[in-house]
């Protein structure tokens, strides 16, 4: 302890010019002691984790389970019937029979325009088609005439063939007179605008009054009773959807519906249709689910999230509390059989709600740290507390 001591205090000159005080079998064996000290304290290097540091942490095998794999899509929401009402004729706004937001029938009465110019145009059709039928009667009278004339020799047969014509001349001005009658007529029955089915009424932009030019826009009509959901899946999503369709745990492609507040709509979905080809700029297709929508309570233009459901055999999982981010990457420690931890980058698959299903980058049974990893370092040793994680996963990625 004392050499110790000096060595820390005193340089190796020192220790010289010390030793040079005694005799010479003094100073050797001085020397040698202090030259072996010095050995032994430069060979030590200082540990950075001494026996009475080891932590005790939990660690959790890696494990496969089958399991239920849920995917939210931001979703569309329509109507199944959505159609804009516009009117059919000009005219002034005189009467609006609805009023924003209320259900109407097929067929109900939504708006009146004025009808002055159409009445008037409905007689006149009327008096051209009561013309042009004096007139038909005028060439029949006609083409007896001249056919008695022609039996008895007194004209040529020319004449009777010329009242003939006349009288198809007559015939086609009754259908041509019958023709614009029916366009007025048509003409007055549009302007009142009815609901072509039963439905809502949207936002009305014109008030009493107003000019109605043909082709203006007067409301929009929703059929509510049920609504399509729009969303678009990936290629791979879209690839283990069709591989399930027709398993026996596919029901019948029932999806569910979040709504924007976060809970579950209360009626299920059915996947109807897709799209024919993937959009090249985004690599996904469109599916189309449609949603009974009793009480109307999803609207037309709403958004929400479809939540598509697949069951992932032998799912490879681990717990979320044994994952960490750096720079966008995700890594666990892997525990050896002496303790040792190995810093792993893995590549997750889903995440569920305290699980990740794992891609690749680990193997069952392997041994992981469940939790704590922010006060571990890469090479690190620990005391090994297994904990089990392998219960029944009864959630889903998204909810």
């Amino acid at each position: 302890m004392v050499f110790r001591s000096f060595l820390n205090e005193w340089t190796f000159s020192e220790i010289i010019f010390y030793c040079s005080k005694y005799s010479t079998s003094t100073m050797q064996r001085i020397l040698h002691v202090a030259l072996a000290i010095l050995f032994i304290s430069c060979s030590r290097t200082p540990s950075t984790q001494t026996t009475e540091s080891v932590p005790e942490v939990p660690v959790v095998k890696v494990f496969r389970q089958n399991t239920e794999l849920t995917t939210g899509y931001v979703a569309n929401i329509k109507a199944v019937r959505n159609t804009e009402i516009r009117s059919r004729v000009h005219g002034f706004l005189e009467r609006v029979l609805v009023d924003e937001g209320k259900y109407v029938q097929a067929g109900q009465p939504l708006f009146q325009l004025s009808t002055g110019e159409y009445r008037i145009a409905v007689a006149k059709a009327e008096a051209l088609l009561a013309s042009a039928n004096a007139e038909a009667k005028t060439a029949e009278l006609e083409m007896e005439r001249v056919s008695a004339l022609v039996e008895k020799n007194v004209i040529t047969n020319t004449e009777r063939e010329l009242a003939k014509a006349k009288i198809q001349m007559a015939q086609a001005r009754i259908n041509e007179a019958k023709a614009s009658l029916e366009e007025a007529k048509l003409k007055m029955e549009y302007t009142l605008i009815k609901a072509p089915f039963a439905g809502i009424v949207n936002k009305i932009p014109l008030r009493l009054g107003s000019l109605i030019e043909e082709g203006t826009l007067l409301t929009t009509l929703s059929d509510v009773s049920a609504v399509f959901a729009y969303f678009n899946v990936s290629e791979n999503d879209y690839l283990r959807f069709n591989a399930e369709k027709n398993t026996p745990e596919k029901d019948n492609d029932a999806v569910d519906l979040i709504l924007s507040d976060g809970k579950f709509f209360s009626e299920k979905g059915i996947i109807e249709t897709m799209e024919g080809e993937f959009d090249e700029s985004t690599g996904a297709i469109a599916f189309r689910a449609r949603f009974p929508n009793p009480g109307a309570v999803l609207k037309h233009g709403a958004t929400g999230k479809i939540m598509l459901t697949s069951h992932e055999a032998g799912a490879l999982l681990i717990p979320q509390k044994s994952v960490f981010e750096i720079q966008d990457r995700y890594f666990v420690y892997v525990v050896d059989k002496n303790g040792k931890i190995t810093q792993r980058a893995i590549v997750p698959k889903v995440r569920l709600e305290q699980y990740y299903v794992v891609a690749s980058g680990l193997q069952e049974g392997e041994l992981i740290v469940y939790e704590g990893t922010q006060n571990l370092r890469n090479g690190n040793s620990i005391k090994m507390r297994e904990v089990s994680a392998s219960e029944k996963l009864t959630d889903t990625a998204g909810r």
